[in-house]
């Protein structure tokens, strides 16, 4: 197959680009890098800052008018699936629905459906909107469901999600916001993982090294806030058991390298699942604390494999789950090897690939 995927999150696509290659496909990638994260593409369409960069990139998208076309699959990461107003992206989906066989949406992180799900109905216990039926009030919240309620980014995600031909949830949070809705065209298949060859490091630092990444800008929206100040005061109750690694504004690279010299990674804390992050560190033995409630193992049918320290939305929760890793470190080296099968069996990039090549074909 011909198959264009366009936009990323965190490398979902160019790590999906990879195994769908392996399996002989011809797969092309349009995006702008994710930003500041700057991930591999093929067509790179990132828009610079200004009303100038806007008149830029809509110069270079109608010059690569031709590349979106003749593919028998094309897949948006996001209604918002090109750096521009909603209102003109319309008119690019409906040139990308005419020109290729099938259009596929990504249902993978912030949309209409997950912010409307999670402000009214509340399926989920805790999310990024609600604590139990109590909204959550902070900013980063509010702004979202400005941005996506009663807007035309609502009516955007409406149009491509009822007229697609598919729409893949990659986590069991967005599953719920959307099947319920699109039973029949909705298929969850968990996120790839370019799993190394070589055997990942499973010794265990003394003391244990618990790494966290900081951005102030959402801090207090993805819970880093309270999971900073529980490691912080636990490592104050036991300076000579644990390290805190704490990564702040500083470039890819480096935050990979320190992540990877850590044995622990405090991950989002309104999550139920691990997202790329943390599912990047567990395929290193790193392991999660964050999002591992018992329908995120059930969304995969694991019944064995359970090595995502859980953590309810809580200062408490948190001190105490780590105060248990940090008092018992034999416990680490198996967490570590069971974050690696776990990615292994679930993750791997390939047979990843290959669900959503069973997906494509069934509907082709």
């Amino acid at each position: 197959m011909r198959i264009l995927l366009i936009g990323e999150y965190s490398n979902v696509h160019w790590t999906l680009a990879q195994g769908l290659k392996s399996l002989g496909h011809e797969v092309c990638v349009i995006s702008n890098g994710d930003f500041w994260k700057n991930y591999p593409r093929d067509i790179d369409v990132a828009r610079t800052p200004g009303k100038l960069g806007g008149i830029r990139l809509m110069l270079k998208l109608w010059s690569i008018l031709p590349k979106m076309r003749g593919y028998d699959v094309v897949q948006l990461i996001n209604p918002m699936f090109f750096e521009l107003k909603a209102e003109r992206l319309f008119w690019f989906y409906n040139y990308l629905r005419k020109h290729n066989k099938r259009v596929f949406l990504g249902a993978f992180g912030m949309d209409y459906y997950w912010v409307n799900t999670c402000s009214t109905t509340m399926p989920l216990r805790y999310s990024d909107f609600n604590i139990g039926k109590e909204l959550r009030t902070n900013d980063d919240a509010l702004k979202e469901q400005r941005d996506w309620l009663g807007t035309s980014k609502e009516r955007l995600n409406k149009k491509i999600a009822e007229d697609c031909d598919g729409i893949i949830s990659g986590l069991y949070e967005y599953d719920v916001c959307y099947r319920p809705r699109f039973p029949e065209k909705t298929r969850f298949i968990p996120f790839p993982i370019q799993v190394s060859h070589t055997a990942p490091l499973t010794d265990v630092h003394q003391p244990l090294r618990i790494f966290i990444g900081i951005s102030k800008q959402r801090s207090v929206y993805k819970g880093t806030d309270i999971m900073l100040k529980a490691a912080e005061d636990l490592q104050a109750q036991y300076p000579d058991k644990m390290i805190l690694q704490k990564a702040e504004g500083i470039p890819f690279d480096d935050y990979q390298q320190m992540m990877n010299n850590s044995d622990v990674l405090l991950d989002q804390l309104y999550s139920y699942t691990p997202a790329m992050n943390a599912l990047l560190a567990m395929s290193k033995g790193i392991i999660a604390v964050g999002g591992g409630e018992p329908e995120n193992y059930e969304i995969i049918h694991e019944t064995a494999l359970q090595p995502i320290v859980n953590v309810q939305p809580t200062y408490d929760s948190v001190y105490h789950e780590l105060e248990q890793l940090v008092l018992h470190p034999e416990r680490i080296a198996d967490l570590k090897q069971q974050s690696i099968d776990y990615i292994r069996k679930h993750h791997d990039y390939i047979k990843v690939a290959r669900q959503y090549e069973q997906f494509y074909r069934q509907t082709l």
